[in-house]
């Protein structure tokens, strides 16, 4: 199949099925029976084992940590992709023998494991087997009898005491039963998983949600632009007009610098880089270029995409930082390289260590850490200083009125008019447009469960830029209309607390969905959610800044002023 129809392809599954299409997939494997083997068909089929997790705990661990039957040593550990070790994925061969079409009973894994009461070693390796049972650590074991350990005459679950009196002989054993179905084809494989998954009218819920929510800021957003702004700027273009008054009482100071201005152009750039690559990555996995059957591609994609994203970053923080009037060039581009990415990685620094401490497979190899690390200073740095280097290098904005010498000063506010009670209200609407999808891709994370619904999430990335940006105009015109004309860091901060309703949600969700056991797991629960909070702070905040520099420099370009 040609790529110009794949893609036509994609995007039809992806707004007509809500993203259930995945092209570029794994190439179908064919087996046979072993007198069969040849020409591209084989009979031993591969099975591996990953990390255990469980519902009651953050901590993943390794297969091998438990004292469970192991592969020989001599087969090398399959490749991992970046994505797989950030997530913790550690996999591994198993020592389970499967052939094609030959069924087992009751095959012994390995020798049978015993566990002495004497033995201070075998009593923690029995503790520890002890404490993932009772955190719901997924492995089964059956007890056999004592007569003829090797055959499997029931399926009565291994009782272990609390406490060893005499040796405890336990024995693993697997069966394999090979069915044929001829109503499942290749291309359906993944059905029976998406199936259980969370049903796509709930997800239409959603869409049609955020779309009333779309249409309602649309439909102020028209009557402010189309009659309410188009009568002022009437008014205001008058020859006769005496005095001014509104929105138009404020040019001369509605674009004077910031306070704080390098942070805010900081912000800005690091969010432009975050927003470009959510919205590539999106797109990629709509169409079907990171199907769950790829682990650990999302993540992946995502990281490479931010890294090379570095000069978009640095041209955006670089130019507006620069029409900010900013001469400290060097500091600006450092912070824009280094203050938002290094937050976030001091975060996972952190809870990696927890990880580490706790002995979980989820805890980054040191291996990885310079390999992230090298992603960052030897190719997003670089990046972040060209791109900084083409901004700084542009003339600055050239804004549509001057800027009066002394500062206008600002007539006392309403409470309606408040700056806390605008950056409140302004994050309602935007996560009231998420917080559907927000329950799934929490469900996802934290309870296990997988998320292929990539083509509603693409849907709702879009509104979301579309109700951020709204939702930061209209309340930005009001603000101009009272006479304050600090616009620039309260449009940032009206569309990025919707960041905070993410963490207030989050909390709801551990409080209502989860049972976490163990201060380790909660402390790793909020310090990976502080991350999520952090990079949409920067997101949101970004989209709605950039909507309200388009709309103030809009409508002072159109007005005549003295």
């Amino acid at each position: 199949m040609g790529l110009g129809v794949r893609l036509l392809f994609g995007l039809c599954m992806m707004f007509g099925m809500g993203g259930q299409a995945y092209l570029p997939g794994l190439a179908p494997v064919s087996f046979c029976e072993p007198a069969k083997v040849g020409n591209g068909c084989k009979s031993d089929v591969e099975l591996f084992v990953n990390r255990l997790d469980s519902i009651e705990s953050v901590l993943s661990y390794e297969y091998s940590m438990f004292d469970f039957c192991q592969a020989p040593k001599n087969r090398s550990r399959p490749s991992e992709n970046l994505g797989q070790v950030l997530f913790g994925e550690r996999i591994e061969h198993s020592p389970y023998k499967i052939e094609f079409k030959k069924d087992v009973k009751c095959a012994k894994v390995c020798d049978v494991k015993v566990y002495d009461p004497t033995s201070k070693e075998d009593q923690a390796r029995l503790h520890f087997i002890m404490q993932a049972m009772q955190l719901n650590y997924h492995n089964y074991c059956i007890k056999h009898t004592k007569d003829s350990p090797d055959e499997c005459k029931g399926k009565a679950p291994l009782a272990i005491p609390s406490k060893l009196s005499a040796p405890l002989h336990v024995l693993y054993s697997y069966s394999i039963t090979f069915i044929k179905n001829d109503t499942i084809s290749w291309a359906s494989r993944w059905d029976y998983i998406l199936e259980s998954m969370p049903h796509s009218n709930i997800q239409w819920f959603s869409i049609i949600n955020s779309l009333i929510i779309v249409l309602f800021l649309s439909g102020m957003v028209a009557m402010i632009l189309l009659r309410t702004l188009h009568k002022d700027i009437a008014r205001y273009n008058q020859d006769d007009a005496q005095e001014e008054f509104g929105w138009k009482l404020v040019h001369g100071d509605v674009f004077r610098p910031p306070r704080r201005g390098m942070l805010l152009a900081v912000c800005v750039g690091s969010g432009t880089q975050t927003a470009i690559m959510v919205l590539i990555t999106l797109f990629f996995a709509c169409l079907g270029f990171l199907s769950p059957a790829n682990r650990g591609a999302l993540m992946t994609c995502a990281v490479v995409i931010w890294v090379l994203l570095g000069t978009p970053a640095g041209f955006v923080s670089a130019h507006l930082y620069k029409t900010f009037g900013g001469g400290r060039w060097k500091l600006n581009i450092l912070l824009t390289a280094l203050l938002c990415p290094g937050v976030v990685f001091a975060d996972f620094f952190l809870m990696n260590v927890m990880l580490r401490v706790e002995g979980s497979s989820a805890a980054v190899p040191f291996s990885t850490l310079l390999a992230v690390l090298a992603l960052w200073f030897c190719v997003s740095l670089p990046l972040t200083f060209l791109g900084a280097y083409v901004g700084f290098k542009r003339k600055p904005m050239e804004q549509p009125v001057r800027t009066n010498q002394l500062p206008r000063q600002i007539p006392p506010q309403t409470v309606y008019t408040h700056t806390l009670l605008a950056v409140v209200i302004g994050g309602i609407l935007p996560f009231a447009c998420i917080f559907i999808q927000l329950f799934f891709i929490l469900n996802s994370i934290w309870s296990h469960q997988l998320y292929y619904m990539f083509g509603f999430l693409f849907l709702v990335f879009i509104i979301l830029l579309i109700t951020c940006s709204e939702a930061t105009i209209l309340l930005c015109y009001f603000q101009l209309c009272s006479e304050d004309y600090h616009w620039w860091w309260r449009s940032f901060l009206t569309s990025g607390f919707t960041a905070m309703y993410l963490l207030i949600y989050a909390m709801h969700y551990f409080a209502t969905h989860l049972h976490l056991a163990g201060l380790a797991s909660i402390f790793l629960y909020f310090g990976y959610t502080l991350i999520m909070a952090i990079i949409f702070f920067l997101l949101t905040g970004t989209v709605g800044f950039l909507a309200c520099l388009w709309f103030v420099r809009t409508i002072y370009s159109v007005v005549k002023v003295d």
